[in-house]
């Protein structure tokens, strides 16, 4: 099985302040793994002039963002590797930059990924073609455990994924597919989801943008272009900006939410010193009451406001066993995405934080 790859819990381990200060761009492919192929142009190559104009413009106009690359030259990335560098780095937003193709030379246009279970043959075909970059790399087959991208079967893995964040990354894809449509006239081929690879391991809000199509005459045309670059970066740039000022914007009401949350719990949280294990079952863009019949037959529940969203978790443990019993009993009980999450002084912290502290 290579369900050993695949952590279903990684977002446990993610913070999220309200702001947005380190930002990762990943430009697609590298060094031997060439990518997509045009008549004139390579992938890797127009990923990584895409993806370099991008940071600049946000290391230029938003200075208080922390750029970082996961490569910067002509050189192959594990895309392991890639997610890594997302998350020691804390990242609050992975962007990985791509160019697609296709057996037909008349599709073109723009679509921007966010991780999750393909709903067609397309959406596979692209993930296919993403994934196949692990073949460049050495011992890919014991990193991924015998995953083969190329396989409809192996994606059935996907089935299981859970992300804390699909709200969030569906919000930036938005945002990027906007930017192209009404600011550069591009094709909006839409937001999709799939099962990407370097997606798959990140702990924060990711996207996968495919700017446009080298199997496409006038696509590769515009992407091999100075002009066509620079209108794609600023397309992505000005996204992010709009994702970056409205989610702060919305985190500062959190502070009141936690509050009412807790009145309406009927409990004050007094945790001191101590962390408190909670199971988060589910997220919701709108704040929902603890009292709604959806809660119906959940202990302690309570909410709390996190990137913006309304997160209700059910439980309240000094011990993470007991935590982890309590998110079996709800998964079983149908919340199939449940899992533990970790407070202390009204903070949320990482798993790996609170371990510290109770010296386990």
């Amino acid at each position: 099985m290579m369900l050993a790859i695949f952590p279903l819990c990684l977002a446990v381990t993610a913070q999220d302040n309200g702001l947005v200060r380190t930002v990762v761009i990943d430009a697609g492919h590298g060094g031997k793994d060439p990518g997509a192929l045009g008549k004139h142009s390579k992938e890797k190559d127009l990923a990584l002039s895409i993806a370099l104009k991008t940071g600049a413009y946000i290391e230029q106009y938003l200075p208080d963002v922390k750029v970082i690359y996961t490569r910067k030259t002509d050189k192959l990335i594990p895309l392991h590797e890639r997610a890594k560098i997302a998350n020691e780095n804390h990242a609050d937003l992975f962007i990985s930059i791509h160019c697609n193709a296709n057996r037909s030379s008349r599709i073109y246009g723009t679509e921007t990924y966010v991780m999750g279970l393909h709903k067609n043959a397309a959406n596979l075909e692209v993930a296919k073609l993403e994934n196949a970059s692990i073949l460049q790399e050495e011992n890919y087959e014991e990193e991924y455990e015998g995953f083969d991208p190329n396989s409809d079967l192996a994606y059935i893995i996907f089935n299981l994924y859970q992300n804390e964040y699909l709200t969030q990354s569906l919000d930036f894809a938005s945002r990027v597919q906007d930017q192209f449509r009404e600011r550069v006239g591009l094709k909006d081929r839409s937001v999709m989801q799939a099962g990407f690879l370097v997606l798959y391991r990140t702990t924060m809000p990711s996207v996968l943008v495919e700017t446009g199509y080298l199997t496409h005459a006038k696509d590769e045309q515009f992407l091999r272009s100075k002009d066509g670059q620079v209108y794609i970066a600023s397309a992505i740039y000005r996204a992010f900006k709009e994702y970056k000022m409205e989610k702060e914007k919305n985190y500062k009401s959190a502070p009141k939410k936690e509050s009412e949350a807790r009145q309406l719990d009927g409990q004050a949280e007094k945790e001191g010193s101590k962390p408190v294990y909670r199971v988060q079952f589910t997220t919701h863009p709108a704040e929902l009451s603890i009292d709604s019949e959806k809660f119906s037959g959940l202990n302690d529940v309570f909410m709390y406001q996190h990137g913006g969203l309304f997160k209700y978790t059910a439980g309240r443990y000094s011990d993470f066993d007991q935590a982890n019993t309590y998110k079996n009993e709800l998964r079983s009980r149908g919340y199939k995405d449940a899992f533990v999450v970790v407070f202390l002084n009204d903070r949320r912290i990482a798993l790996s934080e609170a371990k510290k502290l109770s010296g386990n």
